[in-house]
This record gives C-alpha cells, structure tokens and sequence, in this order.
C-alpha cells in the first residue's frame, strides 16, 4: 500500500467453544482450535498500525493477545458485534430442524421477512456495521488496520463494498478465521482486494 491508500484487513473469530450454532450475540469464548486457526491465520505477520475488534470475547481476547505480542493499540466497537439472532441464539441447525424442517430454509431464501423472533432486523444490522466501517476508514486514513470480528459483519461490508442486495448477504461465504481485504485508494470508492483468504499477506 501507498502513503494515499487506507486498508482494512476484517479477520472472522476462530471456533469458539460448543463448536457450530446460532451463536449471535452470546459471549462464547474460543476454543482452543480457535486459537490455532486465529495464530495460523495471522502467522508472524503484523502489518497494522491499529486493531479494531468487536467487544465480544471471542474476538476481544484473541485481538488483545495479538495487540500485546506486537505492541499495537487496539480499540472496541460495539457496532461491529455480529447480527442478533433472537429465539435462535444458542441453538444448533439440528435443533431447529427437529422443530420446524422448513424454518432454516424459510430464513435463507429470505433473511429479511423470515428473521427468526426478536432477531435484528436485517438493515438495521447493516446499518450499524457500515457506520462503524465508514467511521474506521476516516478515523483511520492512509493506515492499515485490522479488524477482528464476526462473519454478519464480513458479509455486511463485502455486500456493501460491491453493491449487493441486503437479501443475497447470506450467499457470502466466511470460514473460522477467514480474511477479507478492502482498500480505499484516492477517488476511488472502497475496494474489495480479497475476500476469505485463510492467511494474512503483507
């Protein structure tokens, strides 16, 4: 990158513990596997001059560990939190199928009407991500920070970075420790470098 261009690096949190489920907004904290997949994926590397993470544990206690090794300062954002996902919370795919077959199905072809009870409504989860997004990138111009966070916010940034629809947000696929890169470069608008990379390149 030039003295002109700001990168934001958006890295997923790893495993957290009770492995795969609706997890939204409970404070799982990482697995041990998490902690491997979020080391593996940052390796050595340490690019940034400022971290960013969500205040959930998952993503705090990794950002603050690896702010500590490289001596970067980190700051929190609650708009940055994954989507609220209501009576879901906590809950496996299995456990909801038992209950109604049709109900994951319902919501994935159409996230915005067919939310589960008390879920955040779609566009206001958009909303918050790409304030807190648009924030960074001004607060942060000509650097390059990272941003440790959830998969909903990955998916509300790439979607809005490229233009998408709100309701094909759930066609973008993010792993446990996945990396998206977006690059702000003179009049240009946002940038999507690189979208689930499973390392950091400098």
């Amino acid at each position: 990158m030039t003295d002109t261009t700001t990168q934001i690096d958006f890295i997923r949190h790893g495993e957290p513990l009770g492995g795969k489920r609706y997890r939204g907004q409970i404070d799982d904290p990482l697995s041990e596997t998490g902690w491997q997949q979020m080391w593996h994926a940052v390796g050595d590397a340490a690019p940034w001059q400022q971290i960013i993470t969500s205040p959930l544990a998952r993503c705090q206690a990794f950002a603050a560990a690896l702010a500590e090794r490289h001596a970067l300062p980190i700051v929190s954002d609650a708009r940055l939190m994954e989507i609220g996902f209501g009576i879901w919370e906590g809950r496996t795919a299995e456990q909801l199928r038992a209950e109604d077959p049709q109900q994951i199905e319902r919501f994935y072809q159409d996230p915005i009407n067919a939310r589960p009870q008390g879920a955040e409504p779609l566009a206001e989860f958009r909303a918050r991500v790409i304030a807190g997004f648009n924030d960074l990138a001004r607060t942060y111009q000509h650097q390059h920070v990272l941003v440790v966070c959830h998969a909903g916010v990955m998916r509300a940034v790439v979607a809005h970075v490229l233009g998408a629809p709100l309701e094909s947000i759930y066609r973008i696929d993010v792993a446990y420790a996945a990396i998206t890169r977006v690059r702000f470069s003179r009049e240009r608008p946002p940038t999507l470098v690189s979208h689930a990379g499973c390392r950091i390149n400098e």
